[in-house]
Parts: C-alpha cells; sequence; structure tokens
C-alpha cells in the first residue's frame, strides 16, 4: 500500500491558520521574561534560585564523581549557595536597571 503525502486531515478553520502553538509558546516566554524585571530583585527570590542552582550541582556532582562521600559533596552546598546567592541578586538588579531604563522609567 502507497500513502500519499501531503495533508490527510480537515481543513483548518480561519481561525485556525496562521497561528501555531510554538510561535504562541515563544511569544508568551518573551512576555513572561519582561515581567519579570518589572519588580526590583529581591534577597529571597535570589535565595531561592540559588538553592535551586545548588540542588542540581549537588545532583550533578553525585552522579559524576563517585569516589567521594556524601559529607564531602555536601560541604560543596553551602560555597555554592555563599557564592550564587549574591551573583543572582546583582545580575537580577542589572537586569531591572536595564529594563527600566529601556521602559524610560529612569534611574
Amino acid at each position: 500500500m502507497i500513502e500519499a503525502r501531503g495533508r490527510t486531515g480537515r481543513k483548518p478553520r480561519a481561525n485556525e491558520k496562521g497561528s501555531s502553538t510554538s510561535s504562541r509558546s515563544s511569544s508568551s516566554r518573551s512576555s513572561d521574561r519582561g515581567k519579570r524585571y518589572d519588580k526590583p530583585p529581591t534577597w529571597r527570590g535570589s535565595g531561592i534560585r540559588a538553592l535551586i542552582a545548588a540542588a542540581i550541582v549537588f545532583a550533578v556532582s553525585a552522579l559524576l564523581v563517585k569516589h567521594t562521600t556524601l559529607a564531602s559533596k555536601l560541604v560543596l552546598l553551602p560555597i555554592v549557595l555563599a557564592i550564587y546567592t549574591p551573583m543572582i541578586y546583582y545580575m537580577d538588579g542589572y537586569m531591572y536597571r536595564r529594563a527600566q531604563r529601556r521602559r524610560g522609567g529612569g534611574r
């Protein structure tokens, strides 16, 4: 049996033409990214994101480094938190100020 290539379903309606799910999802992602910098950064938000990053670093180190103990891997967590928290806070502050300048909000 040979199948023909091409559309095999019904014709799309007028409101279904021209809009794809990938274009909608990418445009919503860019608008969400813009909304993120409407508010100034907080240390609490930076700490939460640093905690997530520390968990990822722990998981990767647990998977990749087999010859060390769990205690030595746990020592890495506070170090990652101490480095990532201010780094994320100041990077978010930079992005917030940049977004404010683009909108004409001053500062």
